[in-house]
């Protein structure tokens, strides 16, 4: 009698090699409950790690994804420990390595992120006591099983896209390789242009190796994808030209080449980070055989457009600066004079028994004469603007002082403030009196805007190279195309319009970024500071601090 055995899947085969047996099942089974407690923390500390690194960064497109990212991993790490480890666990991990693929995660960041989970696993295990050693070897035969699984994955993607790649390229071009050489090699492929070559129906048929850097897509996406959905170019705006364009330029195919079409700047979307500026030049050159019939080449015009911005708006602050130095100067004397003279005057009327109406006036006049000087004091601090003392700051502390200064105002008009912030420490190098300012000033507005209650949310990220603070309400929202940060603008009845004016120049001299956000509900300020201090120009080079 001849006995046949079934044939051995691959996960079985893994596991049999790597030795995982159903006693390493049931120890991580019932190691969960000591485990999940830790799960939050340890999906926090390993995102915190990627922050640090410009490359693993660059895969995200934003704080919602990465949220989104430690969620799912959360998920994950309560699979490890699920106790079943059958076929259908081995299919959900081959998914995970074909979305490393889809989202463009490098290979050599899934071996080392599993390296770092692996060791805060062993650490929890090895904690728990003696029977944490069994656990720690069940988690390392397992986790070994999950790399090999996702790796393979990986591969089978991998080459899956190559080939596809390579199709597309034998069939939307469909020309020699002396011609395809002669098209990348020569200074297409060299310029630091993006050169995207369109059919007549608007399709991409060549993207070169800068727009593949700008947008942050590879060829092999956008080839045959339309030029105006690919790289998500507003459909009825800036879109709409670009179709009237190709219209002119479809017409004038049988009459050879058409003239040039007009400048257009347009917003793309990228694929990780905020969307571009790009100024684009279409030209029409049809050839016989050849698919292109137009080139649009552009140029990233985001970071010019952003430093033109600024200094525009550095000269308005530095020309009304003068202006209000030389007012400050001018309205102070008097004002000291006017201030002296009231105090005589109320001291006499006291001693004259005068009547109370007239006492409560000279108080009024005194209160006014405070308030300007106050005005005043606030012109010169805009006016001069004090070097930077610049010392190590650690952001969590900032914010729990902040907190602390507004918490009576909020809770009187029954506004909630929570701060969202890393688990580590985060520091920079900063001035703590003038980014304390900043985040009063912009705090007190956001809780200003809610005057019948609501949130105000106060978080900061890092970034490899940067922290960005914001400050989020849920009011009604700013106007668009309000000059906010322009001296001497309020929409507060006492306001002098200095506020946000002083806010910008603080954030610009740490050599910094501020922005806003807002739609009715939400309004987010954000604030952009260089991990490693301002320019070296604006520090104080004393020894005196603010702290002191």
């Amino acid at each position: 009698m001849v006995l046949h055995r079934h044939a051995e899947t691959r996960f079985a085969e893994l596991k049999r090699y790597v030795m995982f047996s159903t006693e390493d099942a049931a120890r991580l089974g019932a190691f969960r409950g000591v485990a999940e407690p830790h799960f939050e923390r340890v999906v926090q500390e390993f995102y915190e790690q990627i922050r640090r690194h410009d490359a693993a960064h660059a895969v995200f497109t934003g704080e919602a994804q990465i949220a989104r990212l430690q969620r799912s991993l959360i998920r994950w790490l309560e699979r490890v420990f699920g106790g079943t480890y059958d076929e259908a666990y081995f299919a959900e991990t081959t998914v995970i390595g074909r979305v490393h693929v889809k989202v463009g995660l490098p290979q050599r960041y899934m071996l080392t992120a599993m390296a770092l989970i692996r060791l805060s696993l062993i650490d929890i295990a090895e904690a728990s006591g003696p029977a944490g050693v069994g656990v720690a070897r069940a988690v390392c035969r397992l986790l070994d099983l999950e790399l090999a699984i996702m790796l393979e994955s990986y591969r089978d993607d991998s080459i899956s896209r190559i080939q596809h790649a390579e199709r597309i390229e034998k069939e939307a071009l469909g020309r020699s390789l002396a011609q395809t050489q002669h098209r990348y090699v020569n200074a297409v492929e060299l310029a630091r242009v993006l050169i995207v070559g369109l059919d007549v129906h608007g399709a991409i048929q060549l993207f070169n190796r800068e727009a593949e850097r700008v947008t942050g897509f590879a060829r092999d996406e956008v080839l045959g994808s339309n030029f105006v959905v690919a790289l998500g170019i507003d459909p009825e705006g800036e879109g709409a030209g670009i179709r009237e364009l190709f219209s002119a330029f479809v017409a004038d195919e049988a009459g050879g080449p058409a003239p040039d079409g007009p400048a257009l700047e347009t917003a793309i979307r990228a694929k990780a980070g905020p969307p571009r500026v790009i100024r684009w030049h279409f030209t029409h050159a049809p050839a016989d055989g050849d698919d292109v019939s137009v080139f649009a080449l552009g140029l990233d015009s985001t970071d010019e457009r952003a430093r033109l911005d600024r200094t525009k708006q550095q000269e308005r602050l530095a020309a009304i600066g003068t202006l209000a130095a030389g007012l400050a100067h001018e309205i102070r004397n008097p004002l000291n004079g006017a201030q002296l003279h009231i105090t005589y005057l109320d001291l006499a009327l006291r001693d004259a028994n005068a009547h109370p109406e007239l006492l409560d006036t000279v108080h009024v006049v005194r209160d006014e004469i405070k308030r300007l000087g106050a005005l005043v004091v606030e012109f010169l601090d805009f006016a001069r603007p004090r070097p930077l003392l610049v010392r190590p700051l650690e952001i969590q502390m900032l914010f729990e002082r902040v907190a602390q200064m507004i918490a009576a105002q909020a809770q009187t008009r029954g506004v909630t403030l929570t701060l969202d912030v890393p688990p580590t420490a985060l520091e920079l190098l900063a001035d703590r009196a003038k980014l304390e300012q900043v985040l009063l000033n912009l705090v007190q507005n956001a809780v200003d805007a809610l005057d019948g209650g609501g949130e105000v949310s106060l978080r900061a990220r890092r970034q490899p190279r940067t922290v960005t603070i914001e400050v989020e309400d849920n009011g009604p929202g700013i106007p668009s195309g309000t000059p906010i940060f322009d001296a001497f603008y309020s929409t507060k009845s006492h306001g002098t319009g200095l506020g946000l004016s002083i806010t910008h120049r603080i954030i610009t001299d740490h050599g910094g970024s501020i922005d806003v956000e807002s739609a009715p509900g939400r309004t987010v300020f954000r604030v952009i500071l260089p991990i490693s201090g301002p320019p070296t120009a604006l520090i104080y080079p004393g020894e005196e601090s603010h702290d002191a």
